[in-house]
C-alpha cells in the first residue's frame, strides 16, 4: 500500500483532548507516527529510505473518522431508500468510516444467513467499514430472543430491536440474561410503549397549539427506568440509543455511578433542533423521540460536555418522498444524516456549546471503545480511519446534491460552516471534497 504523509494539519487527539500542529505518517493502512512541530521530517525519511506521497492539509483540522452507530440501510427490502453503495459514498463524504448498521430491514437481519448476506454486499459496495447489529428478538417482535451465540460467530457487534421496543419484561430479562453469559452488548430504545404509541411530537403547549398526538418526555424517563433495573438484576451491558430528555439524566446517572455497564447516546437532530422546528408541520422534522424542548435541547448538550451522554449518531434513516409527503402523523419518522452530521455539529462549535475535542470523543473514540475497536483515536499504531475537514467553510447545504439515495434532511437550505476535504479508511483515500 501507497506511504502518505498528511502535514500542514491541527490534530484533533479526542484521546488527550488536544489539538496540536502536526501531521501523521500512514503505512499499511496504520499510523505510523504522529509528528510534532520541532521533528525533522526530512531527516526522518532519509534515515529510512521512504519518499511517502504528501498531502498538504493546509492548517485543517485532521481527526479520527467518525464511528457512526445506528445507521439504517435499505438492504434488503428497501434498496430504493438506501443500498450500501450510496450509505457508504454519503459516509464517506460525511467523514464516517465506520457505519454501524441497524437490523430493522425488510425481513429484519435475526439470523446468521441474513448477517452474512449483508456483510458481502457491505463489501461489495461501501468504501467505508460496515459492522452490522443484529436483531435482539425474532422478527423484532419482542416475543422470542433470536440466537445470539450465533450471530456473533456471523459478526453481529450489539443486539436491538430499534424502535420497537420490547415490553415483555419476561423476554427482555432473559435475553439479558443470556446477553450477558456472552458478554454481548445491547442497544435500547427507551420508551415506555404505552405513553408513546401513536405520538408525533413531543407533549406542551406547542403541540396543543398544533393540534397533533403528543407523547410526554417522562415516556422516556420511564423507559430508562425499567431498563436500568433488569440491567442491575442481569449484569448485561447496555448502550441506550437516544437520550432526548433531561428527565432522563438523573437516572442515567445514578445507573453510571452505581457502576451498571451503561453507555447513552443521542442524535445530531436532538442536539441542534427543537421542538418549534416542526413549525407548520414540515415532516422532515419528524424523528424518533420526536424533537424536544429547547431546554431538553441545552441539557443534552451539558450531557455530551460532561461526558455523561457517550456518543453521538446520525441515526441516518432514509425515506423516500412518498413516505414524507404525508400529513404530519402518517408521515414517516427519520432523517438522513451520514453526509450532514459534521457540519451540523459544528453549528455546537461556532456556537461555543461544545469543543472539537468534546465532539470527536462523542463521534469517534468512545463509540469505538465501547464496541472493543482500535481506531476513533490518532495514535501510533491505530488504523488510519481519519477525516480532513475545514470547520470554518461556509455552505448551503442542498438536499439534491447528498449521495444518499434520499433526500429527506431538516436542514435543506440551512446555512453551515465545515466541509469535509478528504477521508481515509484503513489509509486509503475514499473521498477527496
Amino acid at each position: 500500500m501507497t506511504t502518505t504523509l498528511i502535514h500542514n494539519a491541527r490534530l484533533i487527539d479526542p484521546e488527550a483532548g488536544t489539538i496540536t500542529p502536526g501531521a501523521v505518517l500512514v503505512e499499511a493502512g496504520k499510523i505510523t507516527e504522529v509528528l510534532t512541530q520541532g521533528i525533522d521530517i526530512e531527516d526522518m525519511f532519509r534515515a529510512r529510505n521512504i519518499s511517502p506521497d504528501r498531502v498538504d492539509a493546509g492548517n485543517a483540522f485532521l481527526a479520527p473518522g467518525i464511528v457512526d452507530i445506528g445507521v439504517k440501510v435499505g438492504e434488503p427490502g428497501e434498496r430504493h431508500k438506501e443500498s450500501y453503495g450510496s450509505a457508504g459514498q454519503a459516509a464517506a463524504a460525511g467523514g464516517v468510516t465506520t457505519m454501524v448498521t441497524r437490523p430493522d430491514t425488510l425481513p429484519c437481519i435475526d439470523t446468521p444467513e441474513a448477517l452474512e448476506f449483508i456483510r458481502r454486499r457491505a463489501m461489495e459496495e461501501a468504501p467505508v467499514n460496515v459492522l452490522p447489529m443484529a436483531a435482539l428478538t425474532k422478527g423484532r417482535q419482542g416475543r422470542e430472543m433470536t440466537e445470539i451465540g450465533f450471530l456473533m460467530d456471523a459478526g453481529a457487534v450489539a443486539f436491538t430491536d430499534c424502535t420497537h421496543v420490547v415490553s415483555d419484561t419476561k423476554v427482555l430479562s432473559r435475553a439479558m440474561t443470556y446477553a450477558r453469559s456472552l458478554g454481548a452488548l445491547i442497544i435500547a430504545h427507551p420508551q415506555d410503549p404505552g405513553l408513546s404509541k401513536g405520538a408525533s411530537v413531543t407533549s406542551g403547549k406547542f403541540a396543543t397549539l398544533r393540534g397533533l398526538p403528543a407523547v410526554s418526555p417522562m415516556a422516556e424517563r420511564m423507559g430508562l427506568d425499567r431498563d436500568i433495573a433488569l440491567i442491575e438484576m442481569t449484569g448485561v451491558r447496555y448502550h441506550a440509543d437516544k437520550i432526548t430528555t433531561a428527565r432522563a439524566l438523573p437516572a442515567l446517572e445514578r445507573a453510571k455511578a452505581n457502576g451498571f455497564d451503561v453507555t447513552a447516546g443521542t442524535s445530531m437532530h436532538h442536539l441542534t433542533l427543537n421542538e418549534l422546528d416542526v413549525a407548520d408541520y414540515r415532516t422532515f422534522f419528524k424523528v424518533t423521540p420526536p424533537l424536544r424542548s429547547e431546554e431538553d435541547r441545552q441539557a443534552i448538550v451539558e450531557a455530551v460536555r460532561s461526558g455523561l451522554i457517550d456518543i453521538i449518531g446520525s441515526y441516518h434513516s432514509p425515506q423516500d418522498e412518498e413516505s414524507k409527503r404525508l400529513p404530519f402523523e402518517e408521515a414517516a419518522s427519520g432523517a438522513v444524516g451520514l453526509e450532514t452530521m459534521l457540519p451540523v455539529l459544528l453549528r455546537l462549535y461556532h456556537g461555543g456549546e461544545l469543543e472539537l475535542t468534546t465532539l470527536f470523543r462523542a463521534l469517534s473514540y468512545n463509540p469505538a471503545r465501547r464496541l472493543g475497536l482500535d481506531c476513533g483515536r490518532i495514535a501510533k499504531g491505530a488504523p488510519a480511519d481519519l477525516v480532513l475537514f475545514d470547520a470554518d467553510k461556509p455552505i448551503v447545504l442542498d438536499r439534491f446534491k447528498l449521495r444518499s439515495k434520499s433526500k429527506n434532511t431538516p436542514f435543506d437550505g440551512a446555512r453551515l460552516q465545515g466541509r469535509v476535504l478528504g477521508t481515509w479508511v484503513g489509509g486509503r483515500r475514499v473521498f477527496e471534497g
